[in-house]
C-alpha cells in the first residue's frame, strides 16, 4: 500500500469495501464507519458511499491493486453519471480522488521476471458481465497479434472452464511450450509462484486469486525466471567482455 493510500484511509471517517480487502485494513480503520459488502454487491456498496459523501462524509473506497484496472474507480464515476451527480472538484460537487496502487499483474510480473517487458494484453477471464463470445474474440486477437497476455479472474468455484477453453484457442496460435506463469496472491503472506509450460499449464493450480502469465513467441524462462526481451538484443551486442 502506498503512503498516500495508506493516509486517505487514515484521514476518511468512512471505509467501503468488499469485505475481504476490509480485513487487510483492519488495523488502520478501528473506530471508523465500515461500509462492508460480499461478491456482486458492488452498485450496492460503492452507492452507499456515494450517499454518505453526498452527506459530508470523508469516505474512502478500499480496493485490490489499482482502483482503475479491474476494480471500483470506474464504478464510481458510471453512477454519478448514471444519477446526474456532479463528479469533478468543485465547491458544490463531490471530491473524487483515484489514488493509484499497484495493479496485480506488476506485482505478479516482478515476482516472475520481467514477463511483460514488451506488448502485453490483459484479460479479464469472467464472463459475469462480458459475454464469453467477446471474451473468445479478445483471446484470439492477442493471442495472433503475439500480445503476451496477462489472465486476470482465471478460474473460480462456479467458473471452472473458462481457463482452460482459454487455453484451447492459445495452442491454436502457439507453440505447446510456451512459457507461462502462476501467481497466486502476489505480495501476500500465502504467495505462490509456479512456472510451466502452456501445454502442460495445469489449471487445478489456478484459483480466483492468480493471475495467469502467457508469453509470447521470444520470451523465455531463465534461471528460474519468466522474461520476454524488449528488442535490445537485435540493435546490441550483448555480449559484453569480462
Amino acid at each position: 500500500m502506498s503512503g498516500r493510500a495508506r493516509d486517505a484511509i487514515k484521514c476518511a471517517d468512512t471505509i467501503a469495501g468488499y469485505t475481504t480487502y476490509i480485513d487487510l485494513v483492519r488495523p488502520l480503520i478501528d473506530g471508523k464507519t465500515i461500509i462492508s459488502t460480499g461478491m456482486q454487491k458492488e452498485v450496492d456498496r460503492v452507492w452507499q458511499v456515494i450517499k454518505a459523501a453526498e452527506k459530508g462524509a470523508s469516505c474512502a473506497l478500499v480496493c485490490s491493486g489499482d482502483p482503475g484496472i479491474y476494480a471500483m474507480a470506474g464504478l464510481v464515476f458510471e453512477l454519478c453519471r448514471s444519477n446526474n451527480i456532479a463528479a469533478g472538484n468543485g465547491t458544490d460537487e463531490l471530491m473524487i480522488e483515484v489514488i493509484p496502487g499497484v495493479p496485480a499483474l506488476c506485482a505478479g510480473a516482478a515476482l516472475l521476471g520481467a514477463p511483460l517487458m514488451h506488448d502485453f494484453a490483459s484479460i479479464s477471464l469472467s464472463d459475469l458481465l462480458t459475454p464469453w463470445e467477446l471474451i473468445e474474440k479478445r483471446i484470439h486477437a492477442a493471442a495472433m497479434a503475439d500480445f503476451v497476455i496477462a489472465f486476470y479472474n482465471p478460474k473460480s468455484k462456479k467458473r471452472n472452464w473458462q481457463l482452460d477453453a482459454a487455453k484451447k484457442i492459445l495452442l491454436k496460435h502457439r507453440s505447446g511450450d510456451t512459457p507461462v506463469g502462476l501467481v497466486t496472491s502476489a505480495m501476500r503472506d500465502n504467495q505462490s509462484v509456479h512456472l510451466c509450460t502452456l501445454e502442460n499449464l495445469d489449471t487445478g493450480r489456478v484459483g480466483m486469486q492468480t493471475i495467469v502469465f502467457v508469453g509470447n513467441e521470444s520470451t523465455f524462462i531463465y534461471d528460474g525466471r519468466m522474461v520476454t526481451p524488449r528488442g535490445y538484443d537485435n540493435r546490441y551486442n550483448l555480449e559484453q567482455a569480462g
